[in-house]
């Protein structure tokens, strides 16, 4: 069975959208990742770390899933990171009501001793120095991952740039790869990222689909419509989950195979926003992620005749 380290926040959100609101719960990039990630057969394990006040059913619910928490530090008196945000009526944009980095500020990495020779690496949403450390810290990886946002590009740009010159593959929204690129063209953008060290570039777009750029080739995945959208948060690591959860299962990562995994990912997410915080991940089964792929593909064929 592969071996998936997953790096990334295992935290406490509050949201407000235009449908509801919750009080703290589950959330993180971390743990989006890794319940998306349980959905297929590879053992998967989390370096990150929380205060004593997470409680212990959150941490069965990871431990259900086959996710190995020996890389997950708690620190005693500690408090655990915590985001609070308010989406918009559009569902696209959101302000930031609460940042509280807590245990995370002071945060140290150490990969298990099980996971340093890990077949796939994800970088979760972090400090560029975290995901450097971890970096450091494997040994060989068949293909490291990165996730990060236009914050660590505003304020840490140069060490973000060390990381993403030692990765395989770097997910990005389309306004975070027109930020760090300086195009508009996303295949500009993504000939420009390409530049700075990643084979492969992933472009999330949203409700609008996400593209996959390897050399001079492109692949454009859709997102599938959904009658309702009740919480877009996590969608972006819950996409990244299903992608190296797709790959490391497979244990192919060709081109070919990323664009199946990029499928995968957009499937998984489709889930996520369909109730608040991790709700919907957490009773998510298997019938029902083979259903909606089934969606996905009568959504992407046709045949054509060319003249």
């Amino acid at each position: 069975m592969s071996k998936l380290l997953i790096v990334g926040t295992v935290a406490f959100d509050a949201i407000e959208t235009p449908f509801g609101k919750t009080d703290k719960i589950l959330g993180g990039a971390g743990t989006y990742i890794a319940l998306s990630a349980s959905q297929f057969d590879v053992e998967s394990g989390i370096v990150s770390v929380v205060g004593d006040d997470f409680p212990q059913e959150y941490l069965d619910l990871l431990t259900d899933r086959n996710v190995n928490l020996e890389g997950l530090e708690i620190v005693k008196g500690g408090k655990t990171f915590f985001w609070s945000g308010r989406y918009h009526n559009d569902m696209n944009s959101r302000d930031t009501l609460d940042t509280q980095l807590n245990v995370l500020a002071e945060f140290s990495p150490v990969v298990p001793k099980d996971y340093i020779n890990s077949d796939i690496v994800m970088l979760g949403n972090l400090h560029p120095a975290v995901q450097l450390s971890v970096i450091d810290q494997v040994e060989n990886p068949k293909l490291i991952v990165l996730d990060t946002m236009n914050f660590w590009m505003d304020s840490e740009l140069d060490l973000l740039k060390q990381v993403i010159a030692k990765v395989d593959v770097i997910t990005i929204n389309d306004e975070e790869a027109r930020q760090l690129s300086g195009e508009y063209s996303l295949v500009k953008a993504a000939r420009k990222i390409r530049d700075m060290g990643p084979d492969y570039v992933v472009i999330k777009k949203g409700e609008h689909g996400a593209l996959l750029f390897h050399n001079e080739e492109m692949f454009f995945a859709p997102a599938l419509p959904l009658e309702e959208v009740f919480d877009p948060t996590g969608a972006g690591d819950t996409f990244a989950g299903g992608f190296v959860g797709y790959l490391a299962n497979t244990k192919d990562t060709s081109f070919e195979n990323m664009k199946n995994a990029v499928i995968y990912g957009s499937n998984l997410a489709s889930f996520c926003v369909e109730k608040f915080g991790t709700e919907k991940m957490l009773e998510l089964d298997k019938d029902e992620v083979d259903q909606r792929l089934e969606s996905f593909q009568a959504l992407t064929q046709f045949e054509i005749n060319l003249a």
